[in-house]
């Protein structure tokens, strides 16, 4: 019997292509059942849990529903249910992202918020799983199967599902999701020579920074943590807001910077002094932006779309295989 021979990156080079579709799937799913459970009135509160490219989504959601809702939304670690004996959560939403469902922390965590007085909202790519059956209500990431080791379209599903979410809390956003839907739709890759420039510094970096503000910086978390898992290269997120403080003096070394521009309203100006003072201090600085009409949150998973091919050829470029990276599997398991 004769087995096809899979190639390295061939499935997160398919998920890419898969990305844009799910993002306006996932953002124009029916959420008529979750408004009716979350009622008219606004929580006091919303609190995300998750992990990893998880968390970062939940960040890059939770600057859009501050700006959008006027209530605070913070992230709690998951081992203060988990582990500890949890808070009180009474008149908030919960909002705990897992791409699986199955991770025994996340599951404790949606049980523990309920317990403790929360609304929980499940933003999960795998129906009936064990993090949406403790959850009062759910919205699917609507990816199909991801093979990869490394999340890509999940991520970017998970923004297009909680986006979704804001509508229910938020109907007159709706209209504004759908231009960015629209948006989305018609994205396509970088320029050959913007991938090209950016695949070459990526290559040559040492350290590397991603940095971003507002929905931006959870962004910056995501690409930082696929640079290294798929890439072995040393990178970290910053915000442009808290950068150019201890951080900038890495720029004496080599270092090579990556500036993400989501268009977040107020963000212009800290942007371009991050831009300004890291090429001032010698360091190799690109900036990401897209110019299409999208909101700052999905333009945020606009940015992955365009940066993720990248890292994907830098990792190929280097003899890894991005689909597999040797130290990782695709549902971590913590407690």
């Amino acid at each position: 019997m004769l087995h096809s021979i899979r190639t390295k990156g061939q499935f997160m080079a398919a998920e890419l292509q898969e990305s844009a579709s799910v993002f306006c799937t996932a953002a124009m799913q029916d959420i008529s059942n979750l408004q009716h459970i979350l009622g008219t009135e606004k929580p006091r509160a919303i609190y995300t849990i998750a992990r990893g490219s998880s968390d970062a989504a939940a960040n890059i959601l939770s600057y859009e529903f501050m700006r959008e809702l006027g209530i605070p939304v913070t992230s709690l670690p998951p081992s203060v249910y988990s582990v500890g004996k949890g808070v009180s959560v009474g008149g908030a939403l919960g909002i705990v992202i897992s791409q699986s469902g199955a991770s025994e922390d996340l599951v404790r965590a949606a049980r523990g918020m309920t317990t403790n007085g929360a609304l929980v909202a499940a933003i999960t790519n795998v129906a009936n799983s064990l993090v949406e059956r403790a959850a009062n209500v759910t919205l699917s990431i609507k990816a199909g199967e991801e093979k990869a080791v490394p999340a890509t379209k999940t991520v970017i599903g998970s923004v297009g599902a909680g986006l979704a979410l804001l509508t229910a809390l938020k109907p007159d956003y709706r209209a504004r999701l759908l231009r960015s839907v629209e948006s989305f739709a018609k994205l396509e890759g970088l320029p050959k020579s913007a991938h090209a420039d950016l695949k070459a510094a990526l290559l040559r970096a040492r350290n590397v920074y991603v940095v971003g503000r507002d929905t931006g910086f959870g962004a910056a978390h995501e690409l930082a943590l696929k640079i290294k898992e798929t890439c072995a290269i040393h990178a970290e997120a910053y915000s442009a807001s808290e950068v150019l403080h201890g951080p900038l003096q890495l720029a004496t070394n080599s270092l090579t910077v990556f500036v993400l521009d989501t268009g977040a309203p107020g963000t212009s100006q800290s942007i371009e002094n991050a831009v300004e003072r890291f090429s001032k201090a010698g360091a190799e600085v690109h900036r990401v932006s897209t110019e299409q009409d999208f909101g700052p949150a999905a333009a945020a998973a606009a940015i992955l779309r365009l940066f993720y091919p990248v890292i994907l050829d830098v990792a190929l470029e280097l003899g890894l295989d991005p689909d597999a990276p040797a130290t990782l599997s695709k549902v971590t398991v913590t407690t």
